[in-house]
């Protein structure tokens, strides 16, 4: 490059190295909890191809429909089906639209309307499903767990289970203990969100409500029977295509790094090659490129982009307004390599495999 963009490159650098020296200390207690959130929600592996629901009633085609966020909602047939079957389940109990809305809130918060299995549930795995979390023992399209009685592992791994338990009511599966939303007294009267948390009891109670367009949208396109083919995008942003023509060396450099760290082994808490946790692998990849980043957080030394380019963070599974608990390279193409969790080690995947994406350009 010429000389005044080497210049220019050599003190963004420096400026991201202080940036990185200031925030270490106050970093160190978030790292802790920032470790054990970097396991990715969703990583396909294999048995995740298998049927998980029946291909008949509302959902079993692709779906994409408009809705009033930032893009429209879109999901896979697979998807389809599980929405479909919050619908139908709601009207065979005379769940009125609110409350299936509600319930498709909660599904494309807690799975993205997926069947998960759980690592740190093994026998989970055994069960025909679409990703693998790591959230306690939650299991399912509601993430409802074992161990606060909402049912056994067998049970939570069929996405017809889920639809009945949330639900609830005098036909639900766990009469009133736990309680699903038709247990809940005055849900009518309550935000769709509130009505949400009071089911789940999420520690994240204020992200239920952001899914109300989609949600809105996706029950009348299914009650409606739209359909068209596509798949599912993530709420917050609409995902960019490839850029690969005209990378600056550094970037280059940044994919290549990248690219010798797939097949990586997921190690909570690791910083070595091929031994990392997320952060881990992003730290390194661009101590390699020479810019150190903080070991956690580090979209903060970074600016918040629409317009992502390879190389770039992208950030995901957000835990509050400036956090997130995933974190990887954007690959281009809707794609990003990541340290995603035990089950996957490092690989290149799909961005939608997890939600809640943002991007941050570290180099511009």
């Amino acid at each position: 490059m010429a000389a005044p963009a080497i210049v220019a490159a050599l003190a963004k650098r420096r400026l991201i190295f202080r940036a990185s020296a200031a925030a270490a200390t106050g970093l160190v207690v978030a790292g802790a909890l920032a470790f054990s959130a970097c396991v990715a929600a969703l990583g396909i592996i294999p048995g995740g191809d298998s049927p998980i629901c029946p291909s008949d009633g509302p959902g079993t085609d692709p779906l994409s429909v408009d809705s009033d966020s930032q893009g429209p909602a879109s999901l896979s047939a697979r998807q389809s089906v599980v929405a479909g079957q919050y619908i139908s389940v709601g009207k065979q109990l005379s769940v009125p639209r609110d409350g299936q809305i509600i319930a498709i809130m909660m599904a494309l918060q807690e799975s993205s309307l997926r069947v998960l299995a759980n690592s740190n549930v093994p026998a989970s795995l055994r069960f025909p499903h679409d990703g693998v979390g790591s959230d306690h023992d939650s299991l399912g399209t509601a993430q409802q767990r074992p161990a606060a009685g909402w049912g056994t592992i067998e049970q939570l791994m069929d996405p017809a289970y889920n639809v009945r338990a949330f639900y609830g009511g005098p036909s639900g599966p766990n009469h009133g203990s736990p309680r699903g939303l038709l247990d809940i007294p005055g849900w009518h009267s309550m935000s769709k969100g509130q009505a949400a948390q009071a089911v789940q009891v999420s520690a994240f109670p204020e992200l239920y409500a952001r899914w109300e367009p989609e949600a809105s949208a996706i029950v009348d396109a299914l009650d409606g029977g739209a359909a068209v083919t596509t798949c599912i995008e993530t709420a917050s942003a609409p995902q960019p295509k490839l850029q690969h023509t005209n990378l600056s060396q550094i970037r280059k450099d940044i994919l290549r790094f990248t690219r010798e760290g797939v097949g990586g082994k997921y190690v909570w808490g690791g910083t070595a090659f091929k031994a990392w946790d997320c952060s881990g692998y992003v730290q390194w990849i661009y101590r390699q490129a020479g810019i150190n980043l903080p070991r956690v957080e580090q979209w903060r030394v970074g600016v918040r982009t629409r317009a992502p380019q390879p190389g770039d963070l992208v950030v995901q599974n957000a835990q509050g307004p400036t956090n997130w608990g995933h974190v990887g390279i954007y690959a281009g193409d809707g794609k990003m390599y990541s340290a995603l969790n035990p089950a996957v080690g490092t690989l290149l995947h799909p961005i939608t495999w997890n939600s809640d994406t943002a991007y941050f350009d570290l180099l511009t």
